[in-house]
C-alpha cells in the first residue's frame, strides 16, 4: 500500500503537468485541421471560431492568416480552443465529438479536451452567456477561404491581370479600327466593348511580409509604385514611404520601419483593398465603435493630433497597433463643432460627433517584422 501511494505521488504531478501544456505535435495537428476545415464551404465549427476570434480582437491583422496558421499564434490558438469549447456548450463529451469531426489524430483529441476543459472550467457561465449574446447577431459561417497570398502569389496575379487588361485594350482598339474601315457612311451601332474584369490581388496581408521597395515593384509593377517623404501628424518629415497606385482611390502608403515592422496606411476612399478588421478610410464612426466592441476616446479637433484615437478603452482594437485619425464632414454648425474642438479628449459616443458626420480620415496598421 505504501508503494502504491509513492507511485501516485510520483505520477499525479506528471499527469497534471501534461494536461496543463500541449505538445507541439498536438498544436500542429489542431492548427492543420482548423486550416483544412476553414477551406470547406459553410463549415459551422471553423466559421464560429473565426467570427468569435474576429469579434474578440484575437484574430490579429487578418482573420484568414490567423486561422490558417494558429500554431504560430499561441494567444489565438488558445482563443480558438476556448470558442470551440463554447461552441460545444462547454460540454467535454460534445467538445471531444467536435474534435473528432474535424478528423484530428486520435492521440490529439484527449490532450486537447483535457487541456481546454481544465483551462476554462471556471468560465463556463460567462462563456455560455457570451454565446447567447453572440448568436443573437451571428449570421452563419463564412468559410471556403483560400490560404493567404504570398508575395509571389500577388505578383503573379497582378501580372496576369495586367496582361489580360492589355489584351482587352488591344482587342478593343482592333475592333474600333475594323469598324472604321468598314464604315460606308452609315451610323456605327456596334456595342462598346465591356471593360476587362479587375482580377488584381487586393489583399493587404502580403504587404506586411515585404522588406524592400524592390519587392513592392515586383508585386505591383514599376509604374504603380512611387516614393515620397513620409509626413507625420505634426507635419514633419518622418522617413521615406512608398505609394502603391498613386493618385487613385486605391492609393495606399507603405513605410518600412526596420525591426519595428511595416506600417500600411489608407487615406483614400472608396478603395478596393481588403483591409484588416474590415476598416477603411471613409467608414463612419459607428462602424469603428462596432469593430472595437465599445466606445473609445479621441482627441478633439483643431488641436495637436486632432481627431486621432487616443485610447480604445480596452476594446477589441486595444494593443493591435491600429492608428486612426477621424474628421468631421459637417462643420457648418458652430455650436455643435465647438463642442468637439480644443485641447481635450472626447468619447466616441458623444451625440455631437454623430451630428457632425464623423468618418475615418486615415487608418494605419503596423505589424512587426
Amino acid at each position: 500500500m505504501k508503494r502504491f501511494f509513492i507511485l501516485v505521488a510520483l505520477f499525479v504531478p506528471v499527469m497534471l503537468s501534461a494536461q496543463a501544456k500541449l505538445s507541439q505535435t498536438v498544436i500542429n495537428d489542431f492548427s492543420a485541421r482548423v486550416a483544412a476545415h476553414y477551406q470547406l464551404p459553410h463549415d459551422s465549427i471553423t466559421g464560429y471560431i473565426a467570427e468569435q476570434l474576429t469579434r474578440s480582437g484575437n484574430a490579429g491583422l487578418d482573420i484568414d492568416s490567423t486561422v490558417f496558421d494558429l500554431k504560430k499564434d499561441p494567444v489565438a490558438l488558445d482563443a480558438a480552443l476556448k470558442y470551440l469549447y463554447q461552441y460545444s456548450d462547454c460540454n467535454r463529451q460534445r467538445f471531444i465529438a467536435n474534435l473528432r469531426s474535424m478528423n484530428l489524430e486520435t492521440n490529439s483529441v484527449f490532450p486537447l479536451a483535457t487541456y481546454t476543459a481544465n483551462k476554462y472550467k471556471n468560465d463556463t457561465k460567462a462563456l455560455l452567456d457570451d454565446k447567447k449574446d453572440f448568436l443573437a447577431t451571428y449570421t452563419g459561417p463564412v468559410t471556403g477561404k483560400k490560404p493567404p497570398a504570398s508575395i509571389a502569389d500577388v505578383a503573379a496575379a497582378n501580372q496576369a491581370a495586367a496582361v489580360a487588361e492589355s489584351n482587352a485594350n488591344a482587342a478593343a482598339e482592333s475592333n474600333t479600327a475594323a469598324a472604321g474601315n468598314n464604315n460606308t457612311g452609315t451610323e456605327n451601332t456596334a456595342a462598346p466593348t465591356a471593360p476587362a474584369t479587375d482580377t488584381r490581388n487586393w489583399e493587404v496581408r502580403p504587404l506586411f511580409q515585404v522588406r524592400t521597395p524592390e519587392q513592392l515593384v515586383e508585386m505591383y509593377g514599376a509604374n504603380n509604385v512611387t516614393q515620397h517623404d513620409a509626413i507625420n501628424l505634426a507635419g514633419d518629415k518622418d522617413g521615406e514611404a512608398y505609394i502603391i497606385y498613386p493618385d487613385t482611390d486605391n492609393e495606399l502608403e507603405v513605410q518600412f520601419d526596420g525591426e519595428n515592422g511595416n506600417i500600411v496606411t489608407f487615406s483614400h476612399y472608396p478603395s478596393k483593398w481588403k483591409s484588416p478588421y474590415g476598416i477603411k478610410a471613409g467608414d463612419p464612426l459607428d462602424k469603428l465603435a462596432k469593430v472595437n466592441g465599445r466606445p473609445f476616446k479621441l482627441n478633439a479637433f483643431e488641436w495637436t493630433n486632432g481627431g486621432m484615437v487616443s485610447s480604445w478603452n480596452g476594446g477589441s482594437l486595444e494593443g493591435k497597433s491600429v492608428i486612426v485619425v477621424l474628421k468631421a464632414n459637417n462643420t457648418g454648425d458652430p455650436k455643435q463643432y465647438d463642442q468637439v474642438t480644443g485641447d481635450k479628449t472626447l468619447r466616441s459616443d458623444l451625440p455631437a460627433l454623430k451630428k457632425l458626420d464623423v468618418i475615418v480620415e486615415s487608418i494605419a496598421f503596423k505589424a512587426a517584422n
